[in-house]
């Protein structure tokens, strides 16, 4: 199974969560930059339903693909 953490950082001012190099939208404080997280990650989890994911790889190019809802990542969120 695939693992994946976000991380609350600050980011342009103010806070954001970050995977793999990529920053999410920038938030005002960390509470509301750690809540968006948590949002995410929930939906990351969500069992049995095929559904398309859009994501950022390294380079800044966005991917969508097909995931299973059996093969669901475990997530979490730190900071």
């Amino acid at each position: 199974m695939v693992q994946i953490t976000y991380r609350i950082v600050e980011h342009d001012g103010g806070w954001a969560y970050q995977l793999a190099g990529t920053y999410s939208e920038t938030y005002p404080d960390h509470d509301a930059a750690r809540a968006a997280a948590i949002a995410v990650s929930r939906e990351q989890k969500v069992p049995d339903e095929n559904t398309l994911i859009e994501y950022a790889d390294a380079s800044g190019n966005w991917i969508t693909e097909r995931a299973d809802g059996h093969d669901r990542p475990e997530v979490d969120v730190e900071g």
